[in-house]
């Protein structure tokens, strides 16, 4: 913005009076002209400061004239400034300050530019001596709206993450703080209007903002670029799309978070028709919630709660029977399949409970015997097949019980939802791709013995908490848990045998012998990223226990069951970070068992509580080994500073490629050279040889 007139005259003769006067040893500012952008100016006066009065005037500019200062009406405070005179040594320190605050400076929502400064004024600092003026100061004042220095400084400590994961700078290109900055696109400063001007011209590559580029063998990237004529025959294509059933909102991801505002009255959105998106609901032909049990964060349980696209959970719901709420039958819900008009009706099995103790506890007297029984749900299992955004087919298996009309006491149930691919199978399901995702199960083998255990086990008890009742649940990565269950021990109960018995209650939870270090390892071959579990002190049950004259006591029985799994970060994929397992240690504690006995010792069992719990622990990133001499002077083998990488010149066949087990790229790569070969063959150079062979031999 351009002074006005008198302006620039006024600037110089400060100036020239400031390079001047200091040699005369008279009063002056230090500097004489202050161009303001913040809330706070400062400017020293030197020279004979002694009974100097400083004053503040605010200069209006009067048909393109500035007014003549006048020094003999004082004042530290003119409208919205303040004047601050601080003494040290040899000189003054004065002080501008703008006295209101910089929110009420907001430029209007409807101004098309709103960084054009929203305060423009001329400020004038004067030193006297008995109304005689003797120095000035010139501030002239633009601030704008969106300065940054409005702002208070934050005295947090800036935590500076990983280059190799995560980039320090989002947006390179944002040079200046509280402005924006021309064909800078990332620049979240810049407003929609201004950005429209140079959208078409922003800044290319890391400096504008793509900071996590795609590698170089991407399909997509490269046929955007220049490359040459044979470059598609050897690209990669990643796929980790949420329709694949690979990948899903983890803890790099950007998902959609939940809300916590309260509204009292919510209106339904159904967008069902045009296809579901991960997260959701999914809807009933009665414009309504398909609903499921859950447990909420409060951990109640939630009756009415929707079931969300693509989003698995397993739950459990402990409510008493004489408010047990009965369920509509799932057989009359009718479910959108997310296309127009579409609708899916669950295809519903029925199974009878076999121990009853496992769901319902405290059982009272029953308070009537000839009434008619009534069938309670304990289990419900819900199967969705998904085919792209639209759900195909809906499967459930309810687990059922007969009870008393009138019984009372504590049900347990369980709710379980899993979403698979359409034209999925038997197949183990991935716990990532590659790396694991948060709350995926961690996935092992057992290479001793044929067996369907595929990952790690904790217990999950039902009923009494009793050990025989106990199911299992698998052991999720990154989630720290500890579980445990009672053993009836009586007083008379043979130590070697509840050592035995203590053991194979524990050795239930572990009954493999590997861990997988990615989410995607395959369990066809053992080289594929498989770990060997570390059992350190393992017990041995065969082995002599140390002998106890006392009856009751049992001396080093295990009891608890640590398991410990180092993780780490092992590199991103297309800018989201990848964790893998480095390592796995299970560990058993031992106790000295007593029975526990009243005012008499009576032959009833007593409870031996038994625990396993699991903790992850992560580690820092491991860096790249340096580079040598050798590496750093002879480029011509290095990829990441050539364009022709010559060691991954078939990609899709290397150690660097692990999108896909080797066997198949090696299928599939045999099955395209048989393809190039027959169309070698069929081409015109070798028309023509066979045409010449069969004149020759003819």
């Amino acid at each position: 913005m351009r002074l006005p007139p008198p302006v620039p005259l006024l600037l110089g003769l400060l100036f020239l009076q400031s390079v001047l006067r200091p040699l005369w040893g008279d009063l002056v500012f230090m500097p004489p002209v202050i161009r303001m952008s913040g809330p706070e100016v400062s400017a020293s006066l030197v020279g004979g400061t002694e009974d100097v009065t400083v004053s503040l005037t605010q200069l209006r500019d009067e048909m393109g004239f500035l007014p003549v200062p006048d020094c003999g009406v004082l004042s530290n405070e003119t409208g919205d400034w303040s004047l601050t005179v601080s003494p040290t040594v040899n000189s003054l320190e004065v002080t501008v300050r703008l006295k209101r605050g910089l929110p009420s400076c907001l430029s209007n929502e409807t101004d098309p530019f709103p960084e054009a400064p929203c305060i423009v004024q001329t400020l004038l600092v004067s030193a006297s001596r008995h109304s005689s003026c003797l120095a000035h100061l010139l501030v002239q004042v633009e601030i704008y709206a969106n300065s940054s220095l409005a702002q208070n400084a934050s005295e947090n400590v800036t935590v500076i993450p990983n280059q190799v994961y995560q980039p320090l700078g989002p947006c390179p290109c944002n040079l200046t703080a509280g402005a924006c900055d021309i064909r800078c696109c990332c620049d979240q400063e810049c407003s929609s209007d201004l950005t429209a001007l140079f959208r078409e011209s922003c800044f290319p590559g890391v400096f504008g903002g793509d900071v996590n580029p795609p590698f170089d063998q991407l399909c997509s990237v490269q046929m955007a670029r220049g490359v040459p004529e044979w470059f598609p025959f050897l690209c990669v294509q990643l796929a980790n799309s949420p329709f694949l059933g690979y990948f899903y909102h983890g803890s790099v991801s950007s998902g959609q978070h939940a809300s916590f505002d309260m509204y009292l009255h919510t209106d339904l959105k159904d967008f069902s028709d045009f296809g579901y998106k991960q997260g959701d609901p999914v809807m009933t032909v009665d414009k309504a919630y398909f609903t499921i049990p859950q447990v909420s964060l409060a951990g109640q349980c939630m009756q009415n709660a929707p079931v969300a696209f693509l989003q698995n959970f397993d739950v459990q719901c402990v409510t008493s029977l004489e408010a047990y709420p009965e369920r509509d039958r799932i057989t009359n819900v009718k479910v959108k399949n997310g296309t127009m008009g579409g609708i899916v009706t669950p295809k519903v099995i029925y199974e009878e409970a076999t121990d009853l103790d496992r769901f319902i506890t405290n059982t009272e007297t029953l308070l009537s015997t000839g009434s008619a029984p009534r069938n309670v749900n304990v289990e419900e299992h819900y199967i969705f097949r998904w085919n792209n955004n639209t759900i195909s087919e809906i499967n459930v298996k309810i687990i059922r019980a007969e009870i008393n009309a009138h019984q009372k006491g504590i049900m347990t149930q369980r709710f379980t939802v899993k979403f698979l691919s359409y034209n999925s199978g038997n197949e183990k399901e991935l716990s990532g791709n590659p790396g694991y995702q948060l709350g995926k199960p961690v996935r092992a083998l057992n290479t001793n013995r044929m067996n369907n255990v595929t990952t790690l086990h904790l217990w999950q008890s039902a009923g009494r908490g009793l050990c025989i009742s106990a199911t299992f649940k698998p052991i999720l990565f990154g989630e720290n848990a500890i579980s445990g269950c009672l053993l009836e021990v009586g007083i008379n109960e043979n130590c070697t045998q509840l050592r035995e018995n203590a053991v194979e209650l524990l050795g239930s939870l572990i009954q493999v012998t590997h861990v997988a270090m990615r989410g995607n390892s395959n369990y066809d071959n053992l080289s594929d990223g498989w770990l060997e579990i570390i059992r350190a002190d393992a017990p041995d049950a065969g082995a002599d226990p140390p002998v106890s004259n006392a009856s009751g006591i049992c001396l080093d029985v295990p009891a608890q069951l640590n398991i410990r799994i180092l993780f780490s970060d092992a590199g991103a994929v297309e800018g989201m970070t990848q964790q893998e397992i480095l390592g796995v240690e299970t560990r058993f504690s031992s106790v000295t068992w007593q029975f526990q006995c009243g005012l008499t010792c009576e032959d009833e069992a007593n409870l031996f509580p038994i625990s396993a719990s699991v903790q992850f622990i992560k580690i820092p990133a491991q860096l790249p080994r340096p580079l040598t001499r050798f590496q750093i002077n002879f480029t011509e083998y290095n990829c990441n500073r050539n364009e022709v990488c010559w060691p991954q010149l078939l990609y899709p066949l290397t150690q660097y490629y692990q999108g896909e087990p080797y066997s198949q790229c090696v299928g599939k790569s045999l099955l395209l050279a048989s393809f190039v070969v027959l169309a070698v063959f069929l081409s015109n150079p070798w028309s023509g040889i066979r045409k010449a062979w069969n004149s020759a031999t003819t």
